[in-house]
């Protein structure tokens, strides 16, 4: 069974995508071939990405974004729990 992250992802709490647990463990993006950290929002299979313009922010405070299309390739930056558990039980 492969470890993969949700489909779609955001870290804005007020978002219906928003997943505390799947942030905690970090969560790395591949845009198109090279590595963002500044990325808001993904959807892997609609193939975009949101990303904060700059420091320009709306009339409510937050950032604004554009949206960006092209393949998403998410990943985890730290293994499971369970996977590491069961690693070394097999040692």
């Amino acid at each position: 069974m492969t470890d993969t992250p949700p489909d779609r992802l955001s870290n804005d709490p007020r978002s219906p995508h928003f997943n505390q647990d799947v942030l905690s463990r970090g969560i790395g993006i591949r845009f198109k071939g090279n590595e963002r950290t500044d990325v808001e929002e993904y959807s892997v299979s609609e193939n975009w990405v949101r990303v904060a313009l700059g420091k320009k922010v709306d009339r409510h405070g937050r950032p604004l974004t554009i949206k960006l299309t092209g393949p998403v390739e998410p990943y985890y930056l730290t293994p499971a729990a369970d996977a590491e558990g069961e690693a070394e039980q097999g040692a």
